[in-house]
């Protein structure tokens, strides 16, 4: 009865183990240089111009479409 115990300790903790693996955080993502930032930007304040969009909905607009990098339309 005493190995039963020790295979079934061993088996839990091979899961425990397995599950600690898995659930590691997500690496980075590739950071930006400041000059795609800075075109993302213009890209981004041109549609919400184009749009006629002034105000809160111009920034709304703007960083919605700064957070999808630019392809806001």
């Amino acid at each position: 009865m005493g190995i039963v115990k020790v295979l079934i300790c061993a088996a839990m903790l091979s899961l425990v183990s397995v599950g600690a693996t898995f659930a590691q955080a997500p690496s980075a993502p590739a950071k930006m240089s400041a000059d795609e930032k800075k075109a993302i930007s213009k890209t981004c304040s041109d549609q919400a111009n184009a749009k006629g969009l002034h105000g809160k909905d111009w920034k709304k607009f703007r960083a919605a479409c700064i957070k999808d990098g630019g392809t806001s339309q």
